[in-house]
């Protein structure tokens, strides 16, 4: 991670080195806290923060599904989004907002501790690799399973339920792979350790539904809204195994990620990114650097002085 100048902290825009918390912050013992990761990219125009709104709205409920009460409303957030991209001088970053519930008591309830709110930006390139970008990338189903949607919320982006992708994360790269996919309890396609899964066959594309305990995705999203648009059959529905072996394309999609193909999985050859992810990468692509206007809508730019 490159660091940058400013850190955003409860209020404050703080330096770097001194964004610190408490080593008996209750978020670090038991991993109660929401976060949230965007992208701001470098348009014609400045830069421009994708689907904003929609990030900060999602933290709030993911707060709201861990009994937290944020002491800063979406648009405060976004204002304080706004403030560290000004002070740190990056017209494309990454902003990773985080929320949890800090110094105070340390039993296993959160009753009765703060809650702290930072927001952190840093240049990050392509989470998956230029040429994984470019030529896809090969994918291990996890011997670690989804956690289930009565085990944890999974509708909240919750730090402690990233455990379980860190498992599966490091299970794939130490076999040699670039991700992991993870199957829920029953054997159905669940995610990837922080991206969807997406399966095209026959020129049909299809995607895991929430019912399979994934997050609600705003990348996700966007690929549905993209892809319905542009005239693709898009089904929401159970997908099992062997339908990554047998399809015709697969790729996978989030902030980070944006949209990768994958060429292999579990050694089962997929093949080179195909037509229907090229055109979904591509319209993606252009849309989040404001290349396109037909979904122009998603891009929030700064506010003018006078707006704020």
């Amino acid at each position: 991670m490159q660091e940058t100048s400013k850190i955003w902290m409860n209020g404050e825009l703080v330096d770097w080195a001194d964004a610190t918390v408490h080593v008996g912050a209750h978020g670090l013992h038991y991993g109660s806290g929401v976060f949230e990761g965007i992208r701001a990219y470098d348009t014609e125009r400045g830069t421009a923060v994708f689907r904003l709104t929609e990030h900060m709205a999602r933290l709030e409920n993911s707060a709201k599904l861990l009994y937290m009460e944020l002491p800063y409303s979406v648009e405060e957030l976004k204002t304080a989004c706004w403030d560290l991209v000004g002070a740190n001088g990056l017209p494309e970053c990454y902003l990773r907002p985080i929320a949890f519930f800090g110094y105070g008591e340390l039993g296993v309830g959160s009753q009765g501790n703060p809650v702290d709110v930072a927001i952190m930006s840093w240049p990050w390139g392509t989470y998956l690799g230029e040429d994984g970008m470019t030529n896809g990338i090969r994918a291990k189903v996890s011997s670690w399973q989804r956690v289930g949607p009565n085990v944890i919320p999974h509708a909240a982006k919750a730090t402690g339920v990233y455990v379980n992708s860190m498992l599966a994360i490091g299970e794939a790269v130490r076999a040699g792979y670039e991700e992991a996919i993870l199957l829920t309890h029953d054997g159905y396609i669940a995610d990837g350790s922080g991206e969807t899964i997406f399966v095209v066959k026959d020129g049909v594309i299809a995607t895991p539904d929430l019912s399979a305990s994934i997050l609600p995705g705003i990348t996700r999203d966007t690929v549905i809204q993209i892809a319905q648009d542009l005239g693709y059959q898009l089904v929401q529905k159970q997908l099992i195994r062997t339908d990554l072996y047998l399809a015709d394309e697969v790729f996978m999609c989030g902030t980070a990620a944006e949209v990768t193909p994958i060429r292999e999985v579990d050694d089962q050859v997929v093949g080179p990114p195909g037509p229907v992810t090229v055109e979904l990468q591509q319209a993606y692509l252009d849309t989040v650097h404001g290349r396109s206007e037909r979904w122009a809508q998603w891009l929030e730019y700064a506010p003018s002085r006078t707006e704020a």
